[in-house]
């Protein structure tokens, strides 16, 4: 059975979603806890199906690296073999990073490389594409810059606003979200051997996107 953490700050919508999912007969994986970088909504998910929560506030650390330090240890105690970013509006420290890379993933809103970074859906209606996506990537130490695991397209449709695409994105992400952590649970995905290949085979841009 795999041991999943899950990293929120906000609402945890992908956080229930894997929670649901956990829940279903059958599921290779359970989440075993959700830690968060100040109080969030999230924690009412976890504690409805008795996860236990780790609080780390950001704001009470002098530095990134200190509050990293302190994350990592809070969330090692508890031995996962994955933990996934469900909304964590923050950047990792390259040292947390690297400890627990590549089992360390992240969704995005958009089929990257596309439009990476915190606007992603601003920036695909701003760029006039016709087809934008969502992506479940490893996490590395540059901006949605991890291999890419999983990715699916999403069109723009006309009169789409920031709001009325990213709700026609989030369904597709946490669909994504949970086949690949079924996919590491069984084995059918090999995280650390997709690390090691995306140098070899990079991933490309759909030309027809545009």
């Amino acid at each position: 059975m795999l041991t999943v953490a899950v990293l929120i700050s906000g609402a945890g919508s992908n956080l229930r979603a894997l929670l649901d999912a956990a829940a279903e007969p059958g599921f290779p994986a359970r989440i075993v806890v959700v830690g968060a970088d100040r109080e969030a909504d999230g924690f009412a998910h976890a504690e409805r199906f008795g996860i236990p929560t780790v609080l780390v506030p950001f704001r009470e650390f002098e530095t990134r690296d200190e509050w990293g330090d302190e994350l990592r240890r809070q969330i090692d105690v508890w031995t996962p073999d994955l933990i996934v970013l469900s909304g964590l509006m923050r950047l990792l420290p390259e040292a947390l990073v690297d400890a627990w890379a590549p089992a360390l993933l992240n969704t995005h809103p958009a089929y990257l490389p596309e439009f990476p970074g915190a606007h992603g859906v601003r920036d695909a209606l701003a760029a006039g594409v016709a087809e934008t996506g969502a992506s479940v990537i490893v996490v590395d130490s540059g901006v949605d810059t991890g291999p890419i695991i999983a990715q699916e397209r999403v069109p723009i449709l006309p009169g789409d606003t920031e709001h009325t695409l990213h709700e026609r994105i989030k369904p597709v992400e946490r669909r994504l979200l949970i086949d690949v952590v079924r996919a590491v649970a069984t084995g059918d995905i090999d995280l650390a051997a997709r690390a090691r290949d995306r140098v070899a085979d990079p991933p490309a841009i759909d030309p027809g996107a545009h």
